[in-house]
C-alpha cells in the first residue's frame, strides 16, 4: 500500500538555507533518503519552495478566484512529502519518524487511495 508523509514545519523557525545548520539537515535528509532507496519503499519524494510562493484558487458562485499565498494561516506549512510503498502503517510511520523535520516541525501520515481508472 502506498503512504504519503507530509512534513511540516514552521517556515519561521526552521534552519535557514546557507546555515550551518541547514547544511546538517540537508545531510540527514540525505542519509534519510538513501536508507529509504535502500529498503526499496520510496516511491517519490519532493521538498516544496516557500509558502510565499503558494497560489490558492476557488470557485465561489460559479466565479473562480485566485489567492497569493496559502489557504489558511497556520504555525506550520507544508514543505514537502515523501510517498513510500510499505506493508502496513506501521511501517510506513517507521520511515515516516526517520524524516529529519519530525525533530521540530510534523509529518502527517496518510494511506493513498486507490481507485481503478
Amino acid at each position: 500500500m502506498k503512504y504519503i508523509a507530509l512534513i511540516y514545519a514552521n517556515e519561521e523557525s526552521s534552519p535557514k538555507p546557507g546555515s550551518e545548520e541547514f547544511g546538517r539537515l540537508i545531510g540527514e535528509y540525505e542519509a534519510a533518503t538513501n536508507q529509504f532507496i535502500k529498503d526499496g519503499v520510496l516511491v517519490g519524494s519532493d521538498p516544496l519552495q516557500s509558502v510565499n510562493t503558494a497560489t490558492t484558487l476557488r470557485t465561489r458562485n460559479g466565479k473562480l478566484s485566485t489567492t497569493d499565498g496559502p489557504f489558511a494561516e497556520t504555525k506550520e506549512q507544508l514543505g514537502g512529502y515523501y510517498i513510500f510503498e510499505c506493508e502496513n502503517l506501521d511501517d510506513a510511520l517507521k520511515y515516516a519518524a526517520m524524516i529529519p523535520t519530525v525533530n521540530y516541525g510534523s509529518i502527517e501520515v496518510r494511506p493513498i487511495m486507490t481507485i481503478e481508472r
